[in-house]
Parts: structure tokens; sequence; C-alpha cells
């Protein structure tokens, strides 16, 4: 196998990140482990909580989860 051959099938890893970067992807995305693909302003987002104090986080975490609740009732009653 050519060197040019490997380099196409074995990226280096630099190369994945700039691939997903580009394509505005994660790299679990890029390289198929998940079916989910976040978009950046989503990745960001979770960031942002990621890096909350604890108690801050349980609080958001809380408003999602009401918040998802309430859009799957509204989605089963509308049936």
């Amino acid at each position: 196998m050519g060197f040019l051959s490997y380099w196409i099938t074995n990226p280096s890893i630099e190369v994945v990140i700039r691939m997903a970067d580009a394509l505005e992807v994660s790299l679990d995305y890029l390289v198929g482990k998940t079916g989910m693909e976040l978009d950046s302003s989503t990745l960001n987002r979770i960031q942002e909580v990621a890096k909350l104090p604890e108690e801050d986080k349980k609080q958001v975490f809380l408003v999602i989860d009401a918040l998802i609740r309430d859009f799957k009732a509204r989605k089963a009653y509308a049936l």
C-alpha cells in the first residue's frame, strides 16, 4: 500500500478534527459512533452548561426535563 492510499484511509486525528469542524459535526457523528448530529450551537450550549456549578446544572436539567416532558405530553395528546 502506498503512502497516499494509507493517508487517505488512515488520516491523522488533526485531519479528522478539521473535517468535523468544517462540517460542523462532532467527531462521534463523523466516524459513525452516533446517529445524533449536534450542530456547533448545540455543542456550545452543552459546553456552557458543563462549566456551571453542580447546583446550577441541576436547575438547568430540571427545566430541560420539564420542557421535554411537556413536549412529549402535547405530542401524545395531539394524536
